[in-house]
């Protein structure tokens, strides 16, 4: 994979970014698999370093997969390597998350569609249109999420329960559902963030309650399926959680874990909120039924647990929860509730669809 370098100083360092040494460009990213500990960049000099990143989750999260796609088109562009090639590797890397695909083929379209002696300069501009307009939906799905809050749970003092990491780890903004956690607390109606550890890789009680810290937020970890407990003693005003994918029923992949936090949702009466940037609506996939969930290796199972030698594991990265399950989705171009197919296919066309 690409070189780990430690910062000397206590900045914070960007999930993504492009820069350019004496040596040629890189893409730099900040290295997920080392959180909270230590934060390190992974610098990636070639397409097969980027592959390498996404796939070990060094670099995750479905919209800023999208913008690291289209930024490793750039690189294999700007560093003479076979574009078409670089774009299948990367394409290929996660099949769940759509926003990989996504990001691949539009900084690829850029570079067909230019004069050859300006396409590695098309293709890194259509990167960074890419990451900019991400970070345009994260504040414009915070302003939603947050107006949809004040509905579903009048009077503030908000309770909120997520899973998994939804935050600026995986944007080029301030994130999806983490983003709209975010503004609540900014405007003092956050009461408690409850982190799910998110099992197996523990993205909430690694990555999430990273982030809830470096914001001041009130936050406490529970382990998964401590959620239960919490509905029962009417702890949870909304559920809110991203997504990877989006069929065009509404069906919704995320990581798993997230469908059986729906269906305590729905049993206790508490909304089930699904954030996510129409970038992650699929609507060539008709329902969840046709959403390929990816299986990760054992030993993200066997090796955290200490589990006996040769055990075998089930490890889906994602599981699908049905639309009928979730009270809203939440996107830059406005919020889809109840979720209809049509309702889906009208926001994704840029027509705002209102919420009852």
């Amino acid at each position: 994979m690409g070189d780990h370098v430690t910062r000397p100083d206590d900045a914070a360092i960007p999930t993504l970014c492009w820069e350019e040494p004496p040596d040629g460009p890189v893409l730099v990213l900040l290295d997920q698999t080392r959180l909270p500990h230590e934060e390190v960049e992974l610098v990636c000099t070639d397409v097969q370093a980027l592959v390498g990143a996404i796939s070990s989750l060094a670099v995750r999260g479905a919209p800023v997969l999208g913008i690291a796609g289209a930024y490793g088109v750039a690189l294999a562009a700007a560093r003479g390597y076979d574009v078409e090639e670089a774009a299948e590797l990367l394409a290929q890397a996660r099949p769940t998350a759509v926003n990989l695909a996504y990001g691949v083929r539009r900084a690829v379209a850029a570079y067909r569609a230019a004069d050859p002696d300006r396409a590695p300069a098309v293709a890194l501009a259509e990167a960074r249109a890419l990451h900019a307009e991400d970070a345009a939906a994260s504040a414009a799905m915070a302003a939603h999420g947050q107006r949809l809050l004040a509905e579903l749970a009048p009077g503030g003092g908000y309770r909120l329960l997520t899973h998994c990491n939804t935050g600026a780890l995986v944007s080029g903004g301030e994130g999806t559902a983490f983003g709209v956690v975010l503004a609540a607390h900014r405007a003092g109606e956050l009461r408690r963030l409850w982190v799910d550890e998110t099992r197996p890789l523990l993205q909430g009680s690694r990555l999430t309650a990273y982030e809830a810290a470096r914001a001041g937020m009130p936050y406490t970890l529970l382990a998964d399926n401590a959620a239960g407990s919490l509905f029962t003693a009417g702890e949870v005003d909304a559920v809110l959680v991203g997504a990877d994918r989006i069929a065009a029923d509404g069906s919704t992949a995320n990581k798993v874990g997230t469908y059986p936090l729906a269906v305590l949702a729905a049993y206790h009466h508490v909304p089930f909120v699904v954030v996510a940037p129409t970038t992650t609506v699929d609507l060539a996939t008709p329902d969840g039924a046709g959403i390929e969930v990816e299986q990760r290796p054992a030993g993200e199972v066997t090796e955290l647990a200490r589990a006996p030698l040769g055990a075998q594991a089930y490890n889906p990265a994602f599981d699908v929860t049905p639309a009928e399950l979730i009270t809203a989705i939440v996107t830059e171009n406005g919020t889809v509730s109840p979720v209809t197919a049509d309702g889906l296919a009208a926001v994704c066309a840029g027509r705002k669809s209102s919420t009852g």
